[in-house]
């Protein structure tokens, strides 16, 4: 009987353990872009229960692990109201990620987490929310356009508008949900380019801060979202600010800059803050009392 409360014992402690990645399958796999360096990937837990543990709010991450190869930290991109899966969309730029979009469906790997903080959704209850995303950073804002589109949860926010660009239509993200949430009166959406020769583009073309400051002239009871590049974060605060977005109320996620996603590696930190513990969430009148590193 003691034999067996230590055996006990010691698979708590090995649950317990944040080295300890998830078990999971490759339940199906989405080309995004023309170039193919961006998939999108859904997951299946291969334990039932793991799933529940593996409680998440749109904002977080996770690590997603590869044995023999690594892991590599990636926004979540699913919301948790999408049941019996979890999506990670995930750009091809190193060893772990050339290996995963290389692997097929059915295949298993693990996922660790989830990790970070999140979008501070309590604050925005009751509010309009602006969401402005660029590039392959637009995935934990997919994650918070179906949360807040959800029926049981699109009457907690007032009008949700989006901003979302990317290089040229063959890189953006999503282009099915794009075309369903254009469709509905309930969100707002103004996609854009930098660019296209292609002469059926029917939106926006131009770069995500100046189609911002097109679209979004009021900052009455808003809290803005960016997630993006780092250059376009730069130019899209001033845009935010000038509207009337006090600091406290633009929201920035830091995702370019997470690394092991528990504090122990040290390479994530901006002053006395890690961005994988402390963040990747954080306001703007947070980063302005921070190092000028992001």
């Amino acid at each position: 009987m003691e034999a067996f409360c230590i055996k006990i014992n010691n698979m708590e402690r090995l649950l317990k353990n944040p080295y300890l990645p998830y078990p999971v399958r490759i339940d199906k796999i989405i080309t995004e872009t023309e170039d193919r360096n961006l998939k999108t990937f859904r997951f299946v837990f291969l334990n039932p229960g793991d799933e529940k543990k593996f409680s998440y709010t749109p904002g977080q991450f996770a690590e997603l692990s590869i044995a023999g190869k690594g892991e590599s930290p990636i926004g979540i991109a699913s919301s948790p109201t999408e049941k019996g899966h979890i999506t990670f969309t995930v750009n091809k730029v190193g060893l772990v990620t050339t290996h995963l979009h290389n692997m097929k469906e059915g295949d298993v790997m693990g996922i660790r987490g989830p990790l970070g903080n999140w979008y501070p959704w309590e604050e925005m209850e009751g509010k309009n929310v602006v969401i402005i995303g660029g590039g392959f950073a637009f995935t934990t804002l997919r994650s918070s356009i179906i949360y807040m589109l959800h029926p049981k949860n699109r009457s907690r926010f007032k009008d949700i508008s989006v901003v979302y660009g990317a290089r040229n239509p063959g890189m953006l993200l999503y282009k099915d949900e794009l075309a369903e949430w254009e469709q509905r009166d309930d969100i707002h959406m103004h996609i854009t380019v930098d660019g296209t020769d292609d002469p059926d583009w029917k939106y926006n073309i131009g770069f995500v801060p100046t189609i911002t400051e097109q679209k979004i002239t009021s900052a009455d009871d808003a809290i803005a979202i960016v997630c993006g590049p780092p250059i376009m974060i730069k130019f899209t605060q001033p845009v935010l600010e000038k509207v009337g977005f006090s600091p406290e109320r633009i929201i920035l996620s830091l995702e370019m800059r997470m690394k092991c996603g528990i504090g122990m590696c040290g390479r994530c930190n901006i002053g006395d803050k890690f961005v994988c513990k402390d963040g990747p969430v954080f306001s703007l009148a947070q980063l302005k009392n921070m190092p000028p590193e992001y």
